[in-house]
């Protein structure tokens, strides 16, 4: 039976990155916020739901999530924010649990951003979390999204800090710039395999 691990981290921690160098080494990964958005697009269930809940503008006419009219509903408003996930997170655990069944490899990864704020960590076998230092963590992604410093600081906000997901984690991977990441990598590729 494959091991299940989850992977996350705050935004800008380079859980992405960590990830890739897992599936260059063969690791079947599944990034459960590409699927979200997916899923958001594809099943007519969750398109249903989230009209219902959102309004008829919730996606435009090409069919696509029309994202900056549903970002300005739920990111100043946790009630409507908690509304979407309660929507879209069930959907993307189910389809990331009917995933990790099918692998065959001693181990798979899924990704997520609300690995643990969504709950999704206790389906899981392990959990590895990303670090890196918050002030790092802005940089990167202010010059990745091309953000203002203020954009990248509400979306910090938002997650679980990482002494919060700290205690909630098996592992951790420190991607701070100075720490070597790929002797971290393989010392976990190594254990997950012999477990």
């Amino acid at each position: 039976m494959s091991l299940k691990i989850g992977i996350t981290g705050g935004i800008g921690s380079g859980k992405s990155l960590i990830c890739q160098i897992f599936a260059v080494m063969g690791v079947p990964t599944y990034n459960a916020d590409l699927e979200a958005k997916l899923i958001m697009t594809q099943s007519a269930a969750v398109r249903r739901q989230l009209i219902e809940a959102f309004g008829a503008n919730t996606y435009l006419p090409n069919g696509e999530v029309n994202r900056p009219f549903l970002s300005q509903q739920v990111f100043q408003d946790a009630q409507k924010l908690s509304i979407l996930n309660g929507i879209v997170h069930p959907a993307v655990i189910q389809a990331a649990a009917d995933w990790a069944a099918a692998q065959k490899s001693p181990y798979s990864l899924k990704e997520a951003a609300l690995l643990f704020e969504s709950g999704s960590y206790k389906k899981l076998d392990y959990t590895i979390l990303v670090t890196a230092p918050v002030e790092t963590r802005i940089a990167r992604v202010m010059q990745r999204d091309h953000a203002a410093r203020e954009q990248v600081e509400a979306r910090i906000a938002q997650q679980l800090s990482d002494d919060e997901k700290i205690k909630l984690a098996d592992f951790v991977i420190i991607n701070d710039g100075k720490v070597a990441l790929i002797p971290q990598i393989l010392n976990l590729h190594q254990q997950f395999l012999n477990k």
